[in-house]
């Protein structure tokens, strides 16, 4: 079946004949790039897809969050000031690969099959580079890719293996030798400006210029751990970073049996910290070896008391991750100054986003992979002045299983059946939530106690609350930590300090959200097949009554016990997501 843009350009041609137009007039379909005045409505947008890696919502001015005065991103607000700002976009998986999977496919990860950093999407299942060609645009993926496969189903690519290096980066290109032996290398650069110099090479030599163009430009900053440009040393140098009330103060009333363990004895093992409190990682022991300069000269922190030796490493940490920041803004200033010179800025959807949000420093964590605020909300701003008016602020449900079919309608380009989520094409245009739009989002976490020791869970996310489900355990059903849930009120408490789940008054609200949180299970597929023995205890800690409390805190004991064990042999990196 012919797409409208043939069908139009048909009728264009047609209507040169008859008129008699000039010569050569009626000889070129209609420019994807127009060179003058208002579009034909067969014009098709270009799309830019910006995505970048750690880059939390309150790291990003525009979302006015306690960074915005010290550290503006200027060339990112602009497209919140010129386009639309997400208040409430969502990740479903905190974790890279199977972030960039859902993006990528329009599914759920338990469908798409990535479910964590081993995560990969094979050629031929690349959904929406496969459809956007069908459409008729010419596609590139240039960047952190991080899903193993070949990008095949792409034009063009030119990617980083694996998580690559910030300094001399290398980049995997199509060529005579097998997927991942052919490469080029950036000598004396930054990954962050070899990657913008790569995507302005392609969209100045790319092949087909009638086509219009669908990019994934997906920078690897501000990945920790965070390695910035050298220009960029003396930025933030000076300056005190403001700090989150929660660095300080978790509250009593923050978290559950599941992230403290009975009687708090798991608070030194349950997520990675930024001071002294995990002994297994923290930023206090991996930064001031890689980072000296940021720590005072022949820093000790046996000379520092606890609170002194936080607020260094957490300054380091943001100073280092916002000066990444600053050059990925910089950066995407000399991208826009190309889109204005070559008059595309305004013919192209520009989004940008992250692939998750990033733990600075809340509640005493590092990283991501929670179902936190910082780490489960995206940035997500969208700028196409054509249809999408200016200034728009919502706070409407999106989920980056969304994001594919969204740009799939934005190019006219069909949404396969195999797609869960869905195109707020019309949210973008209209600023009206649709009657019939979700309400709630649904998270889910697979890689258990890996790399920052996150308990497996799961939850949903409403406007209003969130309730968190610690099974606590991994795919085998082993490697156990105690199982617990967590219910916050986001409006009257949107720093999740106060868990209310065992709060009478909260009863019924828990008792709602948990029925819906089975029910959302059920309809994005997350049946429980997938792994059958982790959903075994998935299922026995579901009605969390005493006895399931009282093993709970048994299960404590015992994971207190082997973590001990491991920390006195030296075992600090063994594999948890596996195995009993």
């Amino acid at each position: 079946m012919m797409t409208r843009y043939r069908v139009a350009y048909c009728v264009f041609l047609l209507l040169s004949t008859a008129l008699m137009l000039p010569e050569g007039v009626a000889a070129e379909p209609p420019s994807a790039e127009p060179t003058s005045g208002e579009p034909t409505s067969t014009v098709r947008p270009n799309i830019l897809y910006i995505m970048s890696d750690d880059h939390a919502a309150h790291a990003i001015s525009a979302y006015g969050g306690r960074l915005a005065t010290v550290a503006p991103t200027p060339n990112i607000d602009r497209l919140a000031s010129e386009g639309t700002l997400f208040t409430n976009a969502f990740c479903t998986n905190s974790i890279c690969s199977p972030s960039r999977a859902c993006v990528l496919t329009g599914q759920y990860n338990h469908i798409n099959g990535s479910f964590d950093l081993s995560g990969r999407v094979e050629p031929g299942k690349q959904m929406l580079a496969i459809q956007m060609r069908k459409a008729g645009y010419e596609t590139a993926m240039i960047g952190k890719w991080h899903l193993k496969d070949e990008p095949a189903d792409f034009d063009h690519y030119c990617v980083l293996p694996g998580q690559g290096k910030y300094h001399d980066p290398d980049f995997r290109i199509r060529g005579d030798k097998p997927w991942g032996k052919n490469l080029i290398s950036f000598k004396g650069k930054h990954v962050t400006d070899a990657i913008t110099d790569l995507s302005l090479q392609w969209l100045t030599e790319r092949g087909d210029k009638d086509k219009p163009f669908f990019l994934m430009h997906h920078y690897k900053a501000p990945h920790d751990y965070f390695d910035n440009a050298a220009r960029y040393e003396s930025y933030l140098a000076d300056v005190q970073i403001p700090e989150p009330e929660t660095l300080w103060d978790r509250g009593p009333l923050f978290g559950s049996l599941a992230t403290r363990g009975a009687d708090d004895e798991l608070v030194p093992h349950i997520g990675t910290s930024i001071g002294g409190r995990n002994p297994r990682r923290s930023y206090l022991g991996d930064l001031p070896s890689l980072y000296p300069n940021e720590f005072p000269k022949n820093y000790d922190p046996a000379d520092y008391s606890d609170e002194q030796n936080t607020r260094l490493a957490y300054n380091a940490y943001l100073k280092k991750f916002l000066r990444c920041v600053k050059g990925i803004d910089d950066n995407l200033g000399r991208l826009f100054d190309h889109l204005e010179k070559t008059g595309q800025m305004d013919n192209t959807v520009i989004i940008y986003t992250g692939d998750q949000g990033f733990m600075l420093g809340e509640h005493d964590y590092q990283d991501k992979r929670w179902m936190y605020e910082e780490s489960q909300r995206m940035p997500f701003l969208v700028r196409y002045p054509k249809t999408v008016p200016a200034g728009q602020r919502l706070d409407t449900i999106i989920e980056n299983v969304d994001y594919g079919p969204t740009m799939l309608e934005f190019a006219d380009a069909e949404i396969p059946s195999t797609v869960q989520g869905r195109s707020f094409k019309s949210l973008l245009e209209s600023g009206q939530e649709p009657e019939d739009w979700k309400q709630a989002a649904y998270y889910r976490y697979w890689m258990h106690m890996a790399h920052h020791d996150n308990p497996g869970h799961m939850g949903i996310r409403t406007k209003t609350h969130k309730l968190i489900y610690y099974y606590g355990c991994n795919y085998d059903g082993g490697y156990q930590t105690p199982a617990g849930w967590e219910l916050y009120d986001l409006v009257n408490d949107p720093q999740e300090t106060r868990n209310l789940y065992d709060d009478p008054q909260h009863a019924d609200l828990a008792k709602q959200l948990k029925s819906q949180l089975a029910e959302l299970r059920q309809r994005v597929g997350d049946d429980g097949s997938h792994y059958p023995d982790c959903e075994a205890i998935v299922q026995e800690f579901w009605d969390y009554d005493e006895a399931d409390r009282a093993k709970a805190r048994e299960i404590s004991h015992q994971y207190l016990k082997r973590r001990q064990q491991e920390l006195a042999a030296g075992e600090r990196n063994i594999r948890t997501y596996w195995g009993k």
